[in-house]
């Protein structure tokens, strides 16, 4: 079954861009695994997790997060964003074979992948000396039964495809060109998949005992040592938030009046500043959560109120970053940048949320699956925003009102912008888009096969671009950095 499945991902997998070949070989992958995990001799895993939901069921979804994340490179043509996904996928790939649950578990799990691709060669080898013994025979006639069965789809395959020249060009589309280059890529993208393949497998069969692994527990420090740097943060944070309640209801008069700056400077002078604040307070959070005492009655309630009002004052903070980034973005133009540490922004505002409820519980074992879990919902979001389409989108209707347009920028977004940079005027849109017209992957087919892509060979063949006779402004002078 490993086998097929790499043979299948090696003669479909699209290295070179994304697209449905990548779906293919995420759902071949997960059912070969699936079969070995209901095939082997494991000692089934029913211990309930943090979530008070079976292991199975959290692995499960893993498993759907890994698919819905490559499935992306289906649909958008953004490859900074479909490896991004990739990533993203690699992670939940590990914890769906592995299932771990704590934060060192989690971590753990990241390690053993690349280690289990070199104790699986002598298990696997070990697995196919048993079948030979004990079935040799059968294990024969399978073989010559394959070999029989491909010589008859190769012989009765060609008499068609010369029958007919459609049948032609469809076996065309979805069988691989036979090269000695082509033959090599195939061998490395087998051995690459077959590889973790066989590794997923060996984590399957032999499950790490991941569940319980945990850090060890910390001594906690006297109610004072902790209590009073979060009190005096609390009372930072304060101040923070009733700055930002001012300037929220006096706008860009009072910027003017009291910091002498615009009001895009002051948000694009404190975003950064407040994204690092955000990530900080979550480092305090989770000293404060293992050395902090909860022994006592006192020593808990104090917990909780002081925690809780450093994560909701955190939560204002982020909705101010959020409100600067929106007004910087309104100023000056959408890029990928800022649209994605607004999109961590959020993120960030969801896991705060989870830590208040963590807070409130005094349990936290839960909450690493659910912040990892977060961040998947949070790039599968983006996905489906479709982002350079969105950027475009903005960067369009900035323009309709204030006619400065960086077309240099623009024409470096992915074939998803196509759509959205179509409505602009001439020589605008000319202009943008005759650098993508060129950034169009030649040689598509079925397993190539991309949503965005599609639809920008579709604006293309309807409305061609003019490529001679423009004249085109480099830069409309405004800042596009971060």
């Amino acid at each position: 079954m490993l086998v097929a499945a790499a043979a299948v991902a090696a003669s479909v997998l699209p290295l070179d861009r994304p697209g449905l070949g990548w779906l293919v070989v995420a759902l071949v992958a997960t059912g070969a695994l699936v079969t070995v995990a209901v095939t082997a001799p494991t000692h089934a895993d029913d211990r309930p997790d943090g979530t008070g939901v079976p292991g199975p069921v959290v692995r499960v979804g893993w498993a759907l997060a890994t698919i819905a994340l490559v499935s992306v490179g289906v649909f958008r043509a953004a490859e900074w964003l479909f490896l991004l996904c990739l990533l993203a996928a690699l992670i939940t790939a590990t914890l769906a074979v592995t299932g771990g649950r704590s934060l060192l578990g989690m971590l753990v799990a990241g390690l053993l992948p690349p280690v289990a691709v070199f104790r699986a060669l002598p298990w696997a080898r070990g697995g196919l000396r048993t079948l030979r013994t004990a079935g040799g025979g059968n294990l024969v006639r399978i073989l010559i039964s394959v070999g029989v069965t491909v010589g008859l789809l190769v012989l009765f395959g060609l008499l068609f495809a010369a029958a007919d020249a459609i049948f032609a060009d469809l076996v065309g589309a979805v069988l691989p060109e036979v090269s000695v280059p082509g033959v090599v890529t195939w061998v490395l993208r087998f051995l690459l998949v077959g590889g973790a393949l066989l590794a997923g497998a060996h984590l399957l069969a032999g499950p790490p005992d991941l569940a319980g692994l945990r850090a060890p527990g910390a001594r906690p420090v006297g109610r004072l040592e902790w209590a009073l740097p979060l009190v005096l943060l609390d009372l930072l944070f304060t101040g923070f938030v009733l700055v930002q309640l001012t300037v929220l209801f006096g706008g860009a008069e009072h910027v003017l009046t009291t910091a002498g700056l615009t009001y895009a400077e002051y948000a694009r002078g404190g975003f950064w500043q407040l994204l690092a604040v955000s990530l900080l307070t979550l480092l305090v959070l989770a000293g404060a959560g293992r050395w902090a005492p909860r022994s006592t009655r006192a020593d808990r309630v104090l917990f909780r109120v002081l925690l809780g009002a450093l994560t909701l004052l955190s939560l204002v903070v982020v909705a101010s970053a959020l409100y600067r980034m929106q007004v910087y973005t309104d100023a000056y133009g959408a890029t990928r940048l800022r649209l994605l540490v607004a999109t961590v922004e959020l993120a960030l505002g969801v896991v705060f949320l989870l830590v208040g409820v963590a807070v409130l519980r005094l349990r936290a074992g839960w909450l690493p699956p659910f912040v990892v879990g977060t961040a998947v919902l949070a790039l599968l979001g983006l996905a489906l925003v479709d982002p350079d389409r969105a950027i475009a989108e903005r960067n369009v209707d900035r323009y309709a009102r204030t006619g400065a347009l960086d077309t240099v920028y623009l024409s470096r977004l992915s074939l998803d912008a196509v759509p959205a940079l179509d409505r602009l005027p001439e020589p605008a849109r000319s202009c943008t888009l005759r650098f993508l017209v060129d950034n169009r992957y030649p040689g598509e087919d079925l397993w190539t096969t991309n949503l965005g892509r599609a639809r920008a060979r579709k604006v293309f063949a309807t409305n061609p671009v003019r490529t001679t006779g423009l004249s085109c402004p480099l830069f409309d002078g405004r800042p596009t950095g971060p």
